[in-house]
């Protein structure tokens, strides 16, 4: 099994690389665990409360539980992956079964910033983007899927994204094995990311037949 990380900050094209990864790869072969799923719950917090939540810095997100998984992964069993809604800010009673597969990509801002993951990685990628190419996505996204305006959007960037983006993202950077400029639009250095996959998958193969 081949573990990538992704990460980068907020908006940055994180999600145009995987899904150009995955079409380029066949069928079954690729499996993305998001970081956000394993937000912890904030269910006992009154609603009012929860929208003041930092979701940009690393004590938000139940690390234990994700190397967990990732373990099982490698170790060729099913887990059942949790689930979390932006709306409610609470993970949900439903989990989604997730099978081991040859590739499995874990994606996130935050992603590259706990060693105990990034010891499992085989390949550290960071997608990087322009502060406001990735301010403009964020307004995009939050106002149609998360049910924000866009002055909620840009007071957030300014009181949380920004500063977190500065403590921890940029820095994560360091620890990338491969630097993405220019988001999910650098054809170039998604191929060579591919290209890479691909290569490593054929010597697995090989080795094993």
């Amino acid at each position: 099994m081949l573990i990538i990380g992704i990460a980068g900050g907020t908006g940055s094209g994180k999600t145009t690389v995987v899904n150009k990864i995955i079409s380029s790869l066949p069928a079954g072969e690729v499996t993305v665990i998001p970081q956000d799923a394993y937000y912890k719950d904030s269910s006992h917090i009154p609603p009012e409360a929860r929208q003041k939540i930092n979701f940009d810095e690393p004590a938000a997100i139940e690390w234990t539980l994700l190397v967990d998984h990732l373990m099982k992964l490698r170790e060729g069993k099913r887990i059942e992956m949790p689930t979390y809604s932006y709306l409610t800010c609470t993970r949900q009673e439903e989990t989604v079964s997730v099978e081991p597969t040859d590739v499995v990509i874990v994606e996130g801002i935050l992603v590259l910033n706990d060693p105990v993951l990034r010891k499992m990685m085989d390949v550290k990628v960071f997608v990087d983007a322009d502060a406001d190419e990735r301010l403009i996505r964020v307004i995009s996204r939050d106002c149609v899927e998360r049910g924000r305006t866009p002055k909620m959007v840009i007071d957030r960037y300014q009181d949380v994204l920004k500063p977190m983006h500065e403590m921890y993202i940029e820095p994560s950077k360091r620890h990338a094995d491969l630097i993405v400029p220019q988001g999910g639009s650098n054809a170039v250095a998604v191929g060579l990311l591919t290209d890479y996959i691909e290569a490593r998958l054929r010597k697995a193969k090989q080795k094993f037949c």
